[in-house]
């Protein structure tokens, strides 16, 4: 610590992660777009079952580390005491939709990429310019203004974080009892939905992706908020999450000798190349294009939409639907619902062709 600055520790410890991450989504086939789409389509429930149990095993990791006061989760963005209701719902819809257009969200495109796939490096590349757009360019100011316009401030009601068991403990009871009552529904109720299934038990590679891409949760949490502090050069406490740090390494490549790296962008490289070790470890490395031109509009439309979603919603599909989740915000579970509703929405319209299509197949009248 003492020879090497804080930030190149710990954008190595994350590029480290990043690999892990990679490499497992690469070997179990973990995606939270397939997850939803099993469902949809097969009423196949596997993935889905890892992913929640992702969520599950970050709760509780998370939440370890948060009540022992090594990391302070309220420091986090998922934590304010401005609820973003608006951002996490419109957000989340329109990074759902974005996803399903794609075939895969921001963590998968990067696993995709890794393994060869030249369409998810058009994906990367709109996802992260729109990202960027929508977090401090052109598309910003609407952002902003949307947000200044829906944000509650829940400070004018005695509260001082938008975290579930913030919003229980308004009630009356204890922190510590709100906490540990926040954690067992929410914690253990996914954990009893995951494993009352015997299928799902008897997948190693689903159990494992779940125990595996969970744990790395709370360990990112622990590198940027344990081991980046610094007096004079503070981490931002972070963990997972694929939309800004994507859009942020699209602009440290084109600005390598004026910039300085940080935890997400060597997230973004490490989910990279461990997925790329991986696919050429297992044999399944293959370059990969697009079927026509159309296929690719729509990837680049998909991308984009997913930039734009990503960032109104702070997260994505790990972002926050297992990070964000991980500190109990209630903004975080609004996102992780909304985003399952765009990705239904989405399938809906590739199965129907319009928009209008898909809705009313969703809401048929008279039902």
């Amino acid at each position: 610590m003492e020879e090497f600055p804080v930030v190149l520790v710990v954008s190595a410890l994350g590029f480290g992660l990043g690999a892990a991450f990679g490499a497992t989504a690469q070997k179990t086939s973990f995606c939270t777009m397939g997850a939803i789409s099993d469902v949809f389509f097969m009423n196949e429930w596997n993935r889905f079952r890892a992913w929640m149990l992702a969520v599950a095993v970050a709760i509780l990791g998370s939440q370890a580390l948060h009540t022992t006061e090594t990391v302070d989760l309220s420091q986090s963005i998922y934590l304010t005491s401005n609820f973003g209701w608006a951002g996490a719902l419109i957000g989340g819809l329109l990074f759902g939709f974005g996803m399903t257009l794609t075939g895969g969200c921001g963590n998968k495109t990067l696993v995709r990429l890794g393994a060869g796939n030249l369409k998810s490096l058009v994906v990367a590349i709109f996802l992260g310019i729109f990202a960027y757009m929508t977090l401090r360019g052109l598309i910003g100011l609407a952002r902003m203004e949307i947000e200044g316009l829906a944000n509650i401030d829940l400070t004018a009601a005695g509260i001082d974080t938008q975290g579930i068991p913030d919003l229980i403990a308004a009630s009356g009871l204890s922190q510590e009892i709100a906490r540990f009552f926040a954690i067992a529904v929410v914690a253990g109720g996914l954990l009893w939905f995951c494993f009352k299934s015997a299928e799902f038990r008897r997948s190693k590679l689903d159990v494992a992706a779940g125990l595996v891409i969970g744990t790395l949760v709370p360990v990112a949490w622990f590198i940027t908020g344990v081991l980046g502090r610094d007096d004079f050069e503070p981490v931002p406490l972070s963990s997972l999450t694929f939309v800004a740090p994507v859009g942020e390494s699209l602009q440290y490549l084109m600005t390598f000798t004026g910039s300085t790296i940080n935890f997400g962008i060597a997230v973004v490289g490490g989910v990279i190349a461990g997925s790329f070790v991986m696919a050429k470890a297992s044999g399944q490395f293959r370059v990969e294009s697009f079927i026509d031109s159309t296929d690719m509009v729509r990837h680049m439309i998909g991308g984009a939409i997913m930039g734009i979603g990503g960032v109104m919603a702070l997260g994505c599909t790990i972002g926050q639907g297992i990070a964000g989740m991980s500190t109990l915000a209630l903004g975080s579970l609004i996102a992780l619902l909304s985003i399952i509703t765009g990705g239904v929405v989405g399938m809906k319209y590739l199965e129907e062709g319009s928009l209008a299509g898909a809705l009313s197949a969703m809401f048929p009248r008279g039902s």
